[in-house]
């Protein structure tokens, strides 16, 4: 999907998640963009980033308030078109969600709608949803195992002493201090991001592919900062997924050759759909 959206072949990707949940086609989503309100596609982006790191209601809610969402209007316009044994689930989940208390103050009807989204994304990327599974086994299995390497899928996990160490493709680790099983739950010593107090933390399938992800995301960019630097544009600055630089004010020094040398991949990510773009400016601004 990126490799055709890249060649400019594909389908908007946001359109394209939300028609694989709701067996659509994303000419129809699009369509809804233009003449309609819009909804289809939004809730398409919210489920790709709300979704895709094991989230779930809670997840959907947070994400949904970010990106203007009015959950309950969403509900009714998507109520009748989820399918029925989906929708049976999902009222099921929520009828435990109420008496445990965590409904997080949603009508029925919303949160099974928030709830049923959520079914239908892992259903539409089983590779996604499988995956978190796996890495929390294995996880589990090397906390279990001091000294033995364990494969999952491209990653590594092994335990040495005090550290949990997740190799990474790109040759580097992921490292977490004093792992423990606690509860049933995976756990290590860290930083809790609210407090910023040195305490255990609790992690999980999604969570553990969340820093993988971002980990060899920033590989991905790093990889590519040499041979910028060694071409003459001097980096000064990298903000999530891009890179300022600074450069002769002359032709040869352009956006679209600094482009090419970041959507460059890496030996380790061969067959990685990577694209890059860019503009010039006296200041740096968002584009």
């Amino acid at each position: 999907a990126f490799y055709d959206f890249d060649a400019g072949t594909g389908h908007d990707l946001y359109a394209l998640a939300y028609a694989k949940a709701f067996g659509v086609t994303p000419e129809a989503v699009m369509e809804n963009k233009k003449t309609g309100d819009g909804s289809m596609r939004q809730i398409g982006k919210v489920m790709e980033l709300a979704l895709g790191y094991e989230g779930g209601v809670g997840a959907f809610i947070t994400f949904g308030a970010a990106y203007g969402i009015d959950l309950d209007a969403m509900a009714e316009q998507a109520f009748d078109s989820i399918p029925p044994a989906v929708r049976q689930d999902a009222a099921r989940a929520f009828d435990w969600a109420e008496q445990n208390k965590r409904t997080y103050g949603l009508a029925q009807r919303t949160y099974i709608v928030c709830d049923a989204f959520k079914r239908l994304w892992r259903a539409a990327h089983p590779e996604v949803s499988s995956w978190w599974k796996e890495l929390e086994d294995t996880a589990r299995r090397a906390i279990a195992q001091p000294g033995v390497t364990l494969a999952c899928r491209r990653v590594k996990f092994r335990r040495d002493g005090a550290w949990l160490r997740v190799a990474l493709p790109s040759g580097r680790a992921l490292c977490y201090p004093s792992p423990q099983i606690l509860e049933d739950k995976v756990t290590y010593m860290g930083t809790n991001q609210y407090s910023r107090k040195w305490q255990r933390l609790k992690t999980y399938g999604g969570k553990l592919a969340e820093n993988i992800t971002q980990a060899a995301s920033r590989d991905v960019l790093a990889s590519s900062m040499p041979p910028i630097e060694a071409a003459g544009y001097a980096i000064v600055l990298s903000v999530h997924d891009e890179l300022i630089t600074e450069a002769p004010d002359s032709p040869e020094f352009n956006a679209d050759h600094l482009a090419s040398l970041m959507a460059t991949n890496p030996k380790w990510a061969d067959g990685l759909p990577l694209a890059a773009a860019g503009f010039e400016a006296y200041r740096y601004k968002k584009d």
